[in-house]
């Protein structure tokens, strides 16, 4: 009885959210008809088109991502949607107004003449019984009617929207070929970065305690005969500047590629981030199987970087990472109840997370309102 009822409920929703879809696509083709000469203008009709696929996407419930100006589909499109969409928008329009006459004659029989006014079975209504009978007859038949009919033509109208105004297979190369021209260059500009990074790290770090142990050793050894325990001090300081020498030098080759990662694996290298992030954090891995290490290193970094952030910027007092194997892509989802308002396009460390996930042809969506909560989204192909 219940999934019935939820069954009618949902055909119900489904039936209304059409009805206005249609309504709208019927006045929004007459605009076009009294428009037209604007709409032929390219840059208005790119907006106008794309205005009518973000609609159609949502009552298809499909992705519908930006496309480049294409003026020939574009106007294929508006006199599509002139010829489809005004009759289909009648057709709901009749449907409406035929369900409000039945409504207001069988309520109000006594105020019309004689001759039959219902709009599907009618009789001459000479009392109640009559009106309410054929009322009711009436009701069910146009409410069939609506329910069966109406969702699957705004459907029908979605569709060709999208198929209309969808990109050429040229269009998606030319998109895919820009895409990898920027991705590319993005790869260029962080691996240069990241060059410059590690020889900085090793010129003023490693090098220069490398310079100063030669040194102190040439000094110990030129001393050695005349002061044995002067050469014995400059040798154990020695020692400690290798070892400090050797701490910076691993600190530089985990920016590289974290030593953990190959010991232990993401779930285990994850772990132990997670374990000394600022702020508590749930850490959740799903069978991940066989990871590439260049994927592994990305999502390692991607966490870590994310971790950070949230714990300088954020105010977060909670935080969780959820990864798992999604057919070919990994998918890593850092969340936290911080204060939100994180951007990408500020330069911050996110922007250097999206090159290291562009640089796998990877792709990172952020969601951070004003408020929060964060959740940044990093799916990589492990293909």
């Amino acid at each position: 009885m219940r999934s019935a009822l939820d069954a009618a409920r949902g055909r119900t929703r489904a039936t209304v959210r059409g009805g206005r879809y249609l309504l709208g696509v019927m006045v929004s083709a007459l605009v076009t008809v009294a428009a037209a000469p604007v709409l032929c203008v390219p840059s208005l009709g790119q907006a106008w088109t794309e205005r009518h696929r973000r609609g159609a996407g949502t009552l298809t419930a499909r992705s519908v991502e930006p496309r480049r100006r294409a003026t020939g589909r574009n106007l294929t499109w508006l006199a599509t949607h002139v010829l489809i969409g005004l009759p289909l928008g009648a057709f709901v329009l009749l449907l409406s107004t035929c369900l409000l006459v039945t409504l207001a004659v069988a309520g109000l029989w006594w105020a019309f003449p004689d001759p039959p006014w219902m709009p599907v079975i009618s009789d001459p209504i000479t009392g109640w019984g009559a009106a309410l009978s054929l009322g009711a007859v009436n009701l069910i038949v146009l409410s069939v009617l609506t329910l069966a009919a109406i969702p699957p033509l705004a459907g029908v109208h979605a569709r060709c929207c999208l198929a209309v105004l969808a990109p050429s297979p040229a269009e998606h190369l030319v998109e895919r070929v820009t895409e990898l021209t920027r991705t590319r260059a993005d790869v260029l500009q962080a691996h240069s970065a990241e060059l410059r990074r590690i020889e900085r790290d090793l010129h003023d770090g490693t090098q220069a305690r490398l310079v100063s142990i030669a040194m102190r050793l040439a000094v110990a050894g030129d001393a050695y005969a005349r002061d044995p325990d002067a050469a014995a001090g400059l040798v154990r300081q020695a020692h400690a500047e290798t070892e400090e020498a050797m701490t910076e030098l691993r600190s530089v080759v985990h920016t590289i590629y974290p030593p953990v990662l190959a010991d232990q694996g993401l779930p285990g290298a994850l772990t132990a981030v997670t374990a000394r992030a600022g702020v508590p954090t749930r850490l959740d891995v799903g069978p991940l199987g066989e990871i590439p290490a260049a994927v592994e290193a990305v999502a390692y970094f991607a966490v870590t970087e994310a971790l950070a952030n949230i714990a300088r910027h954020s105010g977060a007092t909670d935080a969780a990472i959820h990864v798992e194997l999604d057919g070919a892509l990994l998918r890593t989802r850092i969340t936290d109840n911080g204060n939100g308002g994180a951007d990408p396009s500020r330069g911050s460390g996110l922007d250097g997370m999206r090159r290291r996930v562009a640089a796998l042809d990877g792709s990172m969506d952020v969601s951070s309102p004003p408020g929060g909560p964060t959740v940044i989204t990093v799916a990589l192909p492990c293909a």
